[in-house]
């Protein structure tokens, strides 16, 4: 997981700001994030503009807290990212 996403208390939460180039290279990351949402069945909260995305991951909603399976979404969201920047 890259170290751009910063841990967040009350609520428990991941958040990370990815910047893109272009309006279309962002649209295809947010593409293929719903799909591994899907596949996940982790469905965090994201926001977009012309070249930005912000994305957060919550705890669970039994214990509040962050778990392997969160951390896993952040470090696969990192690669569908940088597959997209390459």
């Amino acid at each position: 997981m890259s170290d751009q996403w910063q841990e967040r208390n009350k609520p428990a939460r991941l958040e990370r700001r990815y910047i893109f180039d272009e309006y279309s290279t962002l649209r295809d990351f947010l593409e293929r994030a719903a799909e591994l949402s899907e596949q996940e069945d982790l469905f965090p909260d994201m926001g977009f503009g012309k070249d930005y995305a912000n994305i957060t991951i919550y705890g669970d909603e039994d214990s509040k807290e962050l778990g392997d399976i969160h951390h896993h979404f952040a470090q696969e969201l990192d690669k569908l990212f940088n597959l997209k920047q390459d």
